[in-house]
């Protein structure tokens, strides 16, 4: 049961954790990106919309190219995220729009627009139930290490996981060594903290902006295809995401904005939101106060960081902050 829990955690965290990347990566730009739920949701039904088109065009789904059956959902999401990144960056460093009011305007395109094309392919398929199933094309989302079940709980802890999972890790030790070691890491990091400084030093503040806004939203679109093909078995329901997008934002603070801490901070994230699933006789209210203890943690971190006041625990001095050249 134990490592059920474990494995169980690891893919329930796997969204938080492109999310969590994502937007640390454009908070460290000084964008506050609170689109992050619309941009997970936008990731999610555009993988689904590509998969759909794709599945429908073969009559006997056998005769599936696994490769155009992972590439064409993941390009779909790559482009939807991307979309949704544009849009903000435009707003926000464009036309100088408040952060907080646009990331809270894009959370709520995100899922209305995902509810909607949701809700049209549903009515396609004349299904009984309000939901999607693309099980074929999730067959490949879903692939494990071909040795996991030989290993018992060895493989099923760490070796039982999709490509994706394995790729969320990755991107995320790579990304903090990027923004630790690089230059790019150090200019972006720059721009967060000072974007005059930076402007004035020659780094292309807009350029920055732009590109980490972009990058994080794509990474965080991952996360809702993620959720959709591998946790949820290839199953689209409307709203069926909950309350991920928002655990993802949760999960930077309590991160301190170091995307390898995000890794294990993810699955503790992702134990806390299913642990009362594995606790005998618990009732309805009890549930419930289980699912509240990632944001109580979060909260817990973030009173003892700012108690403490050290800088490198704190976010970035001009994070929401909008930058106008001519001001400087």
């Amino acid at each position: 049961m134990i490592a059920s829990f474990i494995q169980r955690a690891v893919m329930q965290g796997i969204p938080l954790l492109f999310g969590s990347t994502g937007e640390i990566i454009t908070e460290k730009s000084g964008n506050l990106n609170l689109g992050i739920p619309g941009v997970m949701y936008v990731g999610g039904i555009s993988g689904v919309i590509g998969a759909f088109m794709y599945e429908q065009s073969f009559e006997d789904k056998a005769d599936m190219n696994p490769f155009l059956a992972v590439l064409i959902p993941l390009l779909c999401c790559v482009f939807g995220s991307l979309v949704m990144g544009l849009i903000y960056s435009f707003l926000t460093t464009t036309l100088r729009a408040n952060q907080n009011v646009t990331g809270l305007a894009l959370t709520t395109f995100g899922t209305g627009f995902g509810n909607f094309f949701g809700g049209s392919l549903i009515k396609i398929t004349n299904s009984d139930i309000p939901s999607i199933t693309l099980s074929s094309t999730s067959a490949y989302f879903s692939k494990t290490l071909p040795f996991a079940d030989n290993l018992g709980w060895v493989g099923q802890v760490f070796f039982s996981y999709s490509f994706l999972a394995y790729f969320a890790i990755i991107l995320a030790l790579f990304v903090s060594f990027v923004l630790k070691r690089t230059r790019v890491g150090l200019n972006l990091r720059a721009v967060g903290e000072n974007p005059a400084t930076a402007d004035a030093a020659g780094i292309k503040v807009i350029l920055n902006k732009y590109a980490a806004t972009c990058i994080g939203s794509v990474i965080a679109g991952l996360g809702g295809l993620y959720y959709v093909m591998d946790y949820a078995d290839g199953v689209w329901s409307n709203d069926g995401f909950g309350d991920r997008g928002w655990l993802a934002i949760a999960l930077v603070i309590f991160a301190l904005w170091k995307p390898k801490f995000s890794i294990l901070g993810s699955i503790l994230f992702g134990g806390l939101f299913i642990v009362h699933n594995y606790i005998p006789n618990i009732d309805v209210s009890t549930q419930e106060i289980f699912k509240m203890l990632p944001y109580a943690v979060t909260i817990l971190v973030l009173v003892i960081v700012s108690a403490r006041k050290k800088k490198e625990h704190q976010p970035p001095q001009s994070l929401g902050v909008t930058y106008f050249r001519e001001e400087r």
